[in-house]
């Protein structure tokens, strides 16, 4: 008989704020087994590769039992949803167990994903399958390699259990890790049932837990909005930067603490289309890429208003103020970088705007060509370096003529070819989790070969190295690969 698993438990959410959550009992998968593991999650929580095997690993994770110190509970929130506020949500086919202190002294929340109904499934059934459980794996893996502040995935749990959809597929269950998953939603939904005392502790208590740093200041709710308004601005920044559209921006999918939560229909940009919907149930394009920006400030103002009984209306607005400058600021930053720019000159503005005019006109794939600006050396007034560059697109004169400005640019810095190349290949990833590979891995892991899965996760795990013997990973997708159909279900 398999060991219990041993885990440092300590629930402080369940322990301070006893009405945001529901206890709940999730109903186990028939014949559950390992799908796949992340390594930097296990060594994080101390698990040892030889636990999967030598103790009830799978059978904590697929719900079965509860680790000692553990408590099945969902959470209630509201939220807007494609611009709508419904009066309540709530974690429909989440079920968290409790806070594990990992051994860098964080405290994560852990969460099954897939594990069975909750009082809030709204006619779902809580399950999740395995495509849609390989997606988010993977997604949060690559987006933390990428340092884009995310969610981080634990394992995928596969099972024989028959789950019905568009048609019969298999459950599983997704363990993912979280500082914290307390949304806008959360405030919301205390905010608009008119319930101060419950929203007065909710504040309370995400000042003391999350933002300690603001209990200092003459006025710690303000601090605490605006501390949410820059990590907010910061990371929606990163997505742009990194070509990665959410598709479901609803204020219950957003973080107080500034990360991707609820990865549902992404999708990272293969030819760059700055109105690309990845959402096929997204009719009118709210959540687009290039809406991104727009709708995390929006967002923000839902967020706002709940804090309207502890600032004034003079304060919310200067907190929210703060967005735009700060989203611009760290997007220029980061592309100062991606350009390979020591410093960041009014005219680059332009230089920028016309190489993602060039991008888009073109249709050409946005991560491969700004990596390929590595190949772009100051006194190759020839454009010899650049032909891996230049075979991606069409009108190759439009990019030549591009290419002598930004070679002008380049040569008023005060930066060699290789420091500049350097910066570029830490800051344009290589490899990036496309639809197609998803898809491909996802096929092979519905046939029962998890190989895929670990191969690709191990290649999004350094993204921006070159990784010899990986190169059909960085590869533009085929024309099937650019047209999947991704939805909320998925």
């Amino acid at each position: 008989m398999s060991e219990p698993i041993a885990f440092n438990f300590d629930n402080r959410l369940v322990k301070h704020l006893p009405f945001i959550y529901r206890p709940v009992s999730p109903t186990p998968l028939v014949n559950s087994h390992l799908v796949a593991t992340s390594d930097a999650m296990l060594a994080e929580l101390g698990i040892a590769k030889d636990d999967l095997h030598q103790t009830n690993f799978v059978d904590v994770f697929a719900g079965k039992v509860i680790p000692k110190g553990g408590y099945f509970h969902a959470q209630v929130y509201s939220g807007h949803q494609f611009g709508q506020y419904v009066p309540q949500l709530g974690d429909g086919r989440a079920i968290s167990f409790g806070e594990i202190i990992a051994k860098s002294g964080q405290r994560l929340d852990v969460q099954l994903k897939g594990a069975g109904e909750t009082p809030f499934s709204r006619m779902g059934d809580g399950r999740a399958v395995l495509r849609s459980c390989i997606r988010e794996f993977l997604a949060s893996e690559a987006m933390a390699a990428l340092d884009i502040p995310t969610t981080r995935a634990l394992c995928i749990i596969g099972s024989e259990h028959d789950v019905y959809r568009e048609s019969v597929e298999k459950g599983a269950i997704m363990t993912r890790t979280s500082p914290s998953y307390i949304r806008f939603g959360h405030f919301e939904y205390w905010f608009h049932q008119g319930k101060k005392d419950e929203l007065n502790q909710l504040a309370d208590f995400c000042l003391a837990e999350y933002f300690p740093e603001c209990l200092t200041q003459e006025n710690p709710h303000k601090a605490m909005l605006a501390a949410i308004v820059q990590s907010t601005a910061m990371l929606i920044a990163k997505w742009q930067v990194h070509g990665f559209a959410h598709g479901v921006m609803n204020t219950d999918n957003m973080s107080i603490l500034g990360l991707t939560i609820d990865y549902g229909p992404f999708g990272f940009l293969d030819d760059y289309q700055p109105s690309f919907i990845c959402n096929h149930s997204d009719h009118t394009g709210r959540y687009a890429f290039d809406q991104q920006p727009s709708i995390g400030l929006w967002n923000l103002n839902a967020l706002a208003i709940t804090f309207s009984d502890w600032l004034s209306t003079e304060e919310i607005r200067a907190a929210l103020s703060q967005y735009e400058p700060i989203f611009v600021q760290h997007y220029i930053s980061l592309m100062q970088r991606k350009l390979g720019l020591a410093t960041w000159q009014d005219e680059d503005q332009a230089l920028l705007g016309e190489w993602l005019t060039l991008l888009a006109k073109q249709k050409a794939d946005y991560t491969l060509n700004f990596r390929l600006l590595n190949q772009v050396f100051v006194d190759d007034v020839d454009n010899q370096q650049c032909q891996k560059l230049l075979a991606h697109f069409n009108d190759k004169q439009a990019v030549i003529e591009w290419l002598k400005k930004y070679r002008q640019r380049l040569a008023d810095d005060d930066m060699t070819d290789s420091a500049r190349h350097q910066i570029q290949n830490q800051h344009n990833a290589k490899f990036i989790l496309r639809n197609y590979l998803a898809q491909q891995a996802i096929r092979q892991a519905e046939q029962g070969d998890y190989t895929e899965i670990e191969r690709l996760q191990g290649v999004l795990q350094t993204p921006f190295d070159e990784q010899a013997g990986a190169e059909q990973y960085a590869l533009p997708a085929p024309e099937w690969g650019k047209h999947l159909e991704i939805s909320c279900s998925s």
